[in-house]
């Protein structure tokens, strides 16, 4: 997103959310242009994070950034569009309240976009707003404002509040507690007030670029396709369009010129940018390319300038090191590596069966073995909210077996259970159990642990057939397998995380995980007016879900990234989904 002009270093509540990152805050181990490991233009990363690789712009220029699968809609809202790539292809386009810096710790409000720093109003009712600047406006002339504030908030929303019907919403927690929505002066102010009981101690960053739309949609457009957002069916139908829908909006630096789903998008900048920092590149190309294997050859002949890819690679890696005029920064990310369970697999659904395959499962052998060579300070995840660095982490798999890779204990569950193993097949009531299907992404490291979950798997008697995902947002939506490893981005906010994996009725709650217990605990997150009291109902709600043997999780994941000498502004922001388009609005060409 835009520069902001004021950048504040917070206390209190967020400087408590900063320090609950999953991953360590600060850039590590920025690699060289040639291998030297000088860092090449991200040498002082490691020391200056937010600034590193900063400079004077010349005019002009084109970059082409590839990203490295495809995302799944036009926006992120619904559980299809739900992914780091949709978000990163929209960099530059949604604009948003506020964001994270690299180091994890300074979050920046976009005082290009807002008048004024978001007032918390009452802490009874829990009340807060924003009031956006009188310049700000989409492309078109349109002020941004109150309007787009509260559509994005009702497309947000699940059905049964009211507000949408049919919004397909794959992250509805925080906004399910809204309970009025006003706008006020003119239209540039926007008042929250949730409903009685309920608290957000992460108030700040409710349209922020971390949450579920990326910031805020347009809501004018509306009323052009003939859509009415005070009626329900309306909204939900506005929501369809603007999903299904190439966005021809933009308010932000770029506006898309052309692009699809399958190929690659084209942005220039936006005439109408009211940001202090104007763009200065002429075109911004976002390639999506899940080939890991041709992106040296594409940086080589000069179809690609760099990139931030979602999964290591080591040998890309190494390949990246060893190209001359070539920078590689690789370190923690606020990102985590998982396996899930499809709860409504007509077998899976027995938590039993759930706690046994999750047992032969070694989670330590699969981290070691896909991240280890990159990273080797990398350790197998024990809490799927908080690192191991965190204040609030607590091991939630001390004393279960699941991830240990204990054949044996994974036996006797199933025994007790009323399964057999029969001449190496799992057996109940004399019919095999499964196989299963077994998906992830097409990179490397996905697939080589499909291998490694497969041979654990045999060692009980359960087939299973690996399959790859080339839409991994459309997969995840359809509830299109029966074991899947994936990834959640997060940032230094964590309040949203837990609802919208394990609630019952989040949009992202893919396997379908439905316990009352669970939705109990997380409820009571959104009752916390501390963020110490929020962390302890996350993880109360974390070990119901380690019961229920739903997610596994293997690592805070390393990330990598790489760009070819020439370029300045950009750097990577491992704290973020949108990592280095960040501030796309800013990465221009050097300065002679």
């Amino acid at each position: 997103m835009a520069n902001v002009r004021n950048r504040s270093r917070l206390t209190g509540p967020a400087a408590v959310a900063a320090a609950l990152a999953l991953a360590a805050a600060g850039c590590t181990g920025g690699g060289g242009g040639g291998g030297t490991g000088a860092g090449g233009v991200w040498e002082e990363c490691e020391s200056d994070p937010n600034t590193c690789n900063s400079g004077e712009r010349a005019d002009g220029g084109e970059i082409t950034w590839v990203v490295s699968d495809f995302p799944g809609a036009w926006t992120t809202v619904s559980p299809e569009g739900g992914s780091v790539y949709t978000l990163q292809m929209l960099s530059g386009i949604v604009p948003s309240t506020g964001q994270w810096a690299p180091d994890g710790e300074t979050y920046e409000f976009n005082m290009d976009l807002l008048a004024e720093e978001p007032e918390l109003v009452s802490e009874d009712p829990f009340t807060f707003s924003f009031t956006f600047a009188d310049g700000a406006e989409w492309d078109d002339g349109t002020p941004i404002g109150a309007d787009d504030a509260i559509a994005t908030v009702k497309m947000s929303t699940s059905d049964e509040e009211g507000w949408c019907e049919g919004c397909r919403s794959r992250q509805p927690g925080i906004y399910d507690d809204v309970d009025e929505m006003e706008a006020s002066e003119d239209g540039k102010t926007v008042t929250f007030t949730l409903k009685d009981g309920r608290a957000n101690p992460e108030w700040r960053g409710f349209l922020d670029a971390h949450q579920i739309a990326g910031g805020i949609l347009p809501a004018h457009l509306a009323e052009e396709q003939g859509y009415d957002l005070d009626e329900p069916a309306d909204v939900g139908a506005y929501f369809e369009w603007l999903n299904e829908t190439v966005p021809e909006y933009s308010g932000g630096p770029y506006t898309i010129v052309e692009g699809d789903l399958e190929t690659q998008v084209i942005m220039e900048p936006n005439e109408n940018w009211y940001g202090e920092v104007q763009p200065t590149l002429d075109t911004v190309i976002v390639q999506f390319n899940d080939n890991e294997n041709s992106w040296v050859p594409a940086l080589t002949n000069g179809e690609i300038d760099g990139g931030n890819p979602a999964k290591i690679n080591d040998d890309v890696i190494e390949q990246l090191r060893g190209m001359p005029e070539v920078s590689v920064d690789v370190g923690p990310g606020a990102s985590w590596e998982h396996i899930d369970l499809n709860t409504e697999n007509e077998w899976l659904q027995d938590v039993e069966l759930r706690r046994a395959v999750f047992t032969a499962i070694d989670a330590q052998e699969i981290v070691e073995r896909s991240y280890g060579t990159a990273y080797p300070e990398v350790q197998r995840k024990t809490n799927h909210t908080f690192a191991a660095d965190s204040p609030h982490h607590e091991d939630l798999f001390g004393d279960s077996p699941q991830g240990t890779g204990d054949a044996e204990e994974a036996a006797r569950i199933l025994e007790e259970a009323g399964y057999e193993i029969v001449d190496g097949t799992l057996e109940r009531d004399g019919e095999q159990v499964g196989p299963f299907r077994l998906r992830a992404t097409a990179d490397q490291v996905r697939q080589d642990s499909l291998q490694i979950i497969q041979s654990h798997l045999e060692e009980i008697g359960v087939a299973t057939e690996i399959e790859a995902i080339n839409d991994l947002g459309g997969v995840l939506g359809d509830q299109d397998y029966d074991i899947v490893q994936f990834g959640w981005s997060t940032s230094p906010w964590f309040l949203i995380n837990p609802g919208q994996q394990w609630h019952s009725g989040s949009g992202s709650n893919f396997g379908g995980l439905d316990v009352p217990e669970v939705d109990e605990a997380l409820d009571r997150m959104g009752t916390a007016t501390t963020l110490e009291e929020a962390a302890e109902y996350a993880n109360d709600a974390g070990r119901l879900v380690v019961d229920q043997a739903y997610v596994l999780p293997l690592a805070d994941e390393p990330r990598y990234s790489f760009v070819t000498d020439g370029f300045t502004n950009i750097r990577d922001n491992r704290q973020h989904s949108l990592r280095a388009t960040y501030n796309i609005g800013e990465w221009g060409t050097v300065a002679n």
